[in-house]
This record gives structure tokens, C-alpha cells and sequence, in this order.
């Protein structure tokens, strides 16, 4: 089974590519959904132990939250002490029924994959990306964006020009969703006959 990585920077286009694997009958896992998830499930109680009053029926408030990490990065490392080894199960899980399921091709999308420093035995990574500009006006155009909060978060990040120096594929997004999704398509069919067994 071929494992395929998916980042790239925030707003390049990340969730729509991942939406074009699975249309190809690909199976795919999103970090950024199984943190959504565990932030309705297992990640609340310890969240709450160590952010208290982050939490309301059950669920995270994410912009309580948010509110207890700006300005305090040393906080955020507390947070992914949490989160990011829960993520890491959901996808050991996620590979596991695949191949059991006899998936040829999956593909994972975690958006701070070069960032986070763990070497999660993919195959090989594709990285999404589109220009600066378009990038910040699609950024800028999301509920509850800032130009703060964008670019504490751009901070954070590998440079796109750097994640694409290390990528074994590229996604240009900036082109219509048809396009990308054509694009999409073409990767899976050369990782499909160069993979096969």
C-alpha cells in the first residue's frame, strides 16, 4: 500500500485536493477532521485539565481556547502534547484498515507535516500550493480570520517555497477546482501503475 502525505500552508488549497483523492476512490484521513473529532471526544477532558473553562457541553469552544493560546506560544506546546499523539493513533488506525481492506493508494493530510518533526513513514508527500496574494485573500475571506491571526499562524509555518523544495509532488491550486481535480487524477493514475504489484 502506497502511502501519500498531503500538506502545504494554510488556504492552498489543502481540503479540496483531499476531496479530489477521495472522488478518485482513494481513501483519505484528514488531521484537521480528527482533531474536529477529538475535540467533541477524548481530547475534552484533558484539554479542560489543562486550559480550564475551555470547555462547553462536552465539546472545546475553539475560540475560547484560541483566546487562552494568543500570545502564548508555550501554551500551544501544551496543547499539542494532547492532541497531536491522539492524532497519531486515529492515523495508525486509519492505515491499518486500510491495508486490511486491500487499499492500493491512501492518502494522509496533515497540514503541519514538515513542521511537527515526526517522521510518519509516508511514501512520499504532495504539497499543495498558490500565490501569496491569492493565498492571503482566500485566508482573510474565512470567518473569524484577522490579519493578526493569519499571520501569527503564517508564523508558524514552513515558507511554501520551502515545502516545495522538499516535496516529491506539487499541487498548484490556483487554477479551477477542475483543474486541480484533473490534476489530481493524473497522480493517482501514475501512482497507481508505478506501484503496482
Amino acid at each position: 500500500m502506497f502511502k501519500l502525505g498531503l500538506t502545504g500552508s494554510i488556504a492552498t488549497g489543502k481540503s479540496t485536493v483531499l476531496a479530489a483523492f477521495a472522488a478518485q476512490g482513494v481513501p483519505t484521513f484528514s488531521a484537521d477532521a480528527a482533531v474536529h473529532d477529538l475535540y467533541a471526544g477524548e481530547a475534552v477532558a484533558p484539554i479542560e485539565a489543562e486550559f480550564p473553562g475551555v470547555s462547553h457541553n462536552g465539546s472545546i469552544d475553539r475560540a475560547e481556547l484560541a483566546r487562552h493560546l494568543v500570545g502564548n506560544p508555550e501554551r500551544l506546546r501544551a496543547l499539542e502534547a494532547i492532541v497531536h499523539p491522539l492524532v497519531r493513533q486515529k492515523i495508525t488506525q486509519f492505515l491499518a484498515n486500510a491495508e486490511a481492506q486491500g487499499a492500493d493508494l491512501v492518502v494522509v493530510e496533515i497540514p503541519l507535516l514538515y513542521e511537527n518533526g515526526v517522521d510518519w513513514g509516508f511514501d512520499a508527500v504532495a504539497v499543495t500550493s498558490v500565490g501569496a496574494d491569492e493565498q492571503r485573500r482566500r485566508a482573510l475571506a474565512r470567518p473569524g480570520m484577522s490579519v493578526e491571526k493569519l499571520d501569527a499562524i503564517l508564523a508558524r509555518q514552513m515558507p511554501q517555497a520551502e515545502k516545495l523544495k522538499r516535496a516529491d509532488y506539487a499541487i498548484d491550486t490556483s487554477v479551477s477546482i477542475a483543474q486541480t481535480s484533473a490534476a489530481v487524477a493524473q497522480l493517482v493514475g501514475k501512482l497507481r501503475r508505478e506501484n503496482r504489484a
